[in-house]
């Protein structure tokens, strides 16, 4: 990428976070390597079995390797800095004058402290790459899926960074393993993931750069609840908590599947519409604090920086961390109510979970995905196989409707209805970092509390 930082401004910014904030990482060794990341060929690392192969090849890039070591000790300095007030305030308070500051500016917060100015002012820091007209049209573009795949596979996709220890350990610590919690959580990841697709959604005052606020502040928040309990947290096996790197697959796992397609058919750029749809995931992506560094702009690159990624997350599935949110997620009772059309897609949606995650996360093995307490039956499959149709077909109508002058502007409008809608079923999202509690062993943390 033209501009990138080198190696050394990289790992400059992230000794830095010593000395910006000290109430957090003045006594953290960003020098000292962790389990998680290795480049090891006898470790086993994330990448899929049927791509092993590739992982040479993969780490050979010694200059992104090096890119990501550096980003895995990353954290949000801005949002960090503000979350570390936590120790002479209250946290209520500090989302209170965020949600102000985010809905009428930073002036209209009283005696607003400089953590919080300095906050709002690097996410008002727009990019100098940013043409909001494409992020618009990238948004309008994902509206379909939205509101058609979303509903569907949101619990699926949520269990992505519970398959691997190290990424998931900051989760279980922050009490996601019990059913209501976890169906708590995939509704306020979908709540943001769909708000963002709205109108005018990420402009300044839109709902969605708010959405992305309150995602930062919550991640730093579990950072500081982890800074203060070192006894809880392993740092020579699980190095840095929420580093950036672990933002990357939520965000640029859509551009991720588009770029990998893109490149197997023998394509090395991007349509017009597959640039907007790039250019949205990216400015979101900016939003939630990521450095421009880790957001590449053609399709082989966003490939590259995420199989490296993978190639260098040490693979890890401990059952007491992962197998518990696993469980906890799809036993959830995310759609509540009555009725019998509701009854039907609560059925249909389990399945089609299910079937996701063994097609997706378990590489279609059906008694490893059961090891770890998810049984794919075969009414499970078949549900699926006919949401699969269900989708394919109201989406390719809308897609056509997109297209047809008389129909266009209707069935956009169709699908932010449908969008508010799966809103007010996701509810508000809290994005409330629950204290943890203690198990009743002794023993330090590596796994669940």
């Amino acid at each position: 990428m033209t501009g990138s930082p080198t190696s050394a401004e990289i790992w400059a910014a992230v000794r830095a976070q010593r000395a910006a904030v000290p109430a957090l990482w003045a006594d953290f060794d960003f020098d000292a390597p962790a389990e998680r990341f290795t480049t090891d060929p006898a470790v086993r690392s994330t990448i899929p079995p049927a791509h092993e192969a590739k992982r040479a090849k993969i780490l050979a890039n010694s200059e992104l390797v090096e890119r990501l070591r550096a980003y895995s000790m990353m954290g949000d300095v801005t949002a960090d800095a503000y979350a570390a007030l936590m120790a002479t305030r209250k946290f209520r308070e500090l989302i209170d004058m965020l949600e102000r500051a985010c809905d009428q500016g930073i002036e209209a917060v009283p005696d607003a402290p400089p953590e919080l100015a300095d906050f709002i002012a690097d996410m008002e820091n727009t990019p100098d790459w940013l043409d909001m007209a494409l992020v618009e049209r990238g948004a309008k573009l994902e509206r379909n899926g939205t509101a058609h795949i979303a509903p569907f596979a949101v619990r699926g996709a949520f269990i992505a960074t519970f398959m691997n220890e190290y990424a998931a350990l900051p989760m279980a610590l922050t009490g996601t393993l019990s059913d209501n919690a976890a169906a708590r959580r995939v509704k306020e990841t979908a709540n943001f993931f769909a708000v963002t697709t709205l109108p005018g959604a990420l402009k300044r005052f839109g709902p969605g750069f708010k959405a992305a606020a309150m995602v930062r502040l919550m991640h730093s928040m579990v950072r500081f609840n982890i800074a203060r309990r070192p006894h809880l947290w392993d740092r020579t096996k699980y190095g840095f908590p929420i580093p950036q790197v672990d933002q990357m697959p939520a965000g640029l796992i859509n551009i991720f599947l588009l770029s990998y397609r893109l490149i197997a058919e023998g394509r090395d750029q991007f349509t017009s519409d597959e640039r907007a749809i790039v250019e949205f995931a990216r400015y979101r992506c900016r939003l939630l604090g990521l450095p421009e560094a880790l957001l590449p702009t053609t399709p082989q690159g966003i490939v590259d920086i995420m199989n490296v990624r993978a190639a260098t997350l040490r693979a890890g599935f401990d059952d007491r961390t992962c197998g518990s949110l696993v469980r906890a997620t799809m036993a959830a009772q995310l759609w509540e109510g009555d009725g019998l059309r509701l009854q039907v897609f609560r059925r249909v949606e389990q399945s089609f979970s299910r079937v996701f995650f063994l097609k997706n996360f378990m590489n279609n093995d059906r008694a490893a995905t059961e090891a770890v307490g998810v049984r794919v039956s075969a009414t499970d499959l078949a549900l699926a196989g006919f949401a699969g149709l269900w989708i394919a077909g109201t989406m390719s109508a809308y897609r056509l409707a997109a297209r047809l002058p008389g129909l266009a502007a209707a069935a956009d409008r169709r699908l932010i209805g449908k969008i508010g809608a799966l809103l007010k079923h996701y509810g508000h999202a809290e994005f409330v970092v629950y204290e943890h509690r203690p198990a009743a062993s002794s023993q330090p943390v590596q796994a669940a509390a």
